[in-house]
């Protein structure tokens, strides 16, 4: 299944079960740029929105590009946050026309040399990363690791770690890196809704029946007091010009 098409089915478990960038992730993004107000940053395969929200509740105007209709359409509306159909290779902007090109759990879907000639062309100052991974030297963790594996339809997570490192040799500019520990706190519909917000999970059929009796099972194992925590750590990289 094509990238800009494989999360419509999953829209509305995104927007309600992805979880949210630490507050120090986001300063990563905008550090040493001024005051956020004065800022425009194309959020560059916006999903549902999560991350476009966070950077306007900085004051920062917001262009979230993304593909795909169902996903817009699942995003929670922000004033200062405009929609518009584009891809991350042809957003559609104008060259010299934001100060951030901004890719947030999105960029493994299409960490090219196209993409960051776009991202050079649009952006003023910076290209950003925001990428969220599992912490498994947490055990619950890595349970849920272990578990996600043994059902995945696809290599979408070594393809996550192949874009960071792709990433960090951003041609032509100063690439850093910083990691932001977070937890994820999930109820029982939390977890099933999380797993369900994934796109190389099953979905339909036995066995998406059986990885959710095999999650409703883990979440037994290791609840306390009805939540269990994913631990993940959220990696910030800056490439500057």
């Amino acid at each position: 299944m094509r990238s800009t098409s494989r999360f419509g089915p999953r829209a509305k478990a995104y927007a309600a079960f992805r979880p949210s960038y630490p507050p120090s992730a986001i300063d990563a993004v905008l550090a040493g740029l001024g005051e956020p107000d004065a800022l425009i940053v194309a959020d560059v395969g916006a999903g549902t929105g999560i991350s476009a929200r966070l950077i306007a509740q900085r004051g920062a105007r917001v262009i979230a590009i993304e593909p795909n209709a169902r996903m817009r359409a699942a995003a929670e509306g922000h004033a200062s946050v405009t929609w518009h159909h584009g891809t991350a290779e042809r957003t559609g902007l104008a060259s010299q026309s934001v100060d951030v090109a901004l890719a947030c759990e999105a960029f493994h879907w299409f960490a090219t040399m196209e993409t960051m000639a776009e991202f050079r062309r649009i952006a003023r100052k910076r290209a950003a990363l925001l990428q969220y991974e599992r912490d498994e030297r947490d055990p619950f963790t890595a349970a849920y690791g272990e578990l996600v594996r043994s059902y995945a339809t696809d290599d979408t997570e070594a393809i996550r770690q192949e874009a960071l490192a792709v990433f960090a040799a951003f041609p032509g500019a100063r690439v850093r890196r910083t990691d932001h520990p977070v937890a994820q706190r999930l109820d029982r519909p939390g977890l099933l809704g999380r797993a369900a917000s994934a796109s190389y999970l099953p979905a339909v059929g036995p066995p998406a029946q059986r990885l959710r009796a095999d999650l409703e099972a883990l979440f037994e194992r290791y609840e306390r007091d009805g939540v269990v925590e994913l631990a993940m750590v959220t990696f910030a990289l800056v490439a500057d010009w």
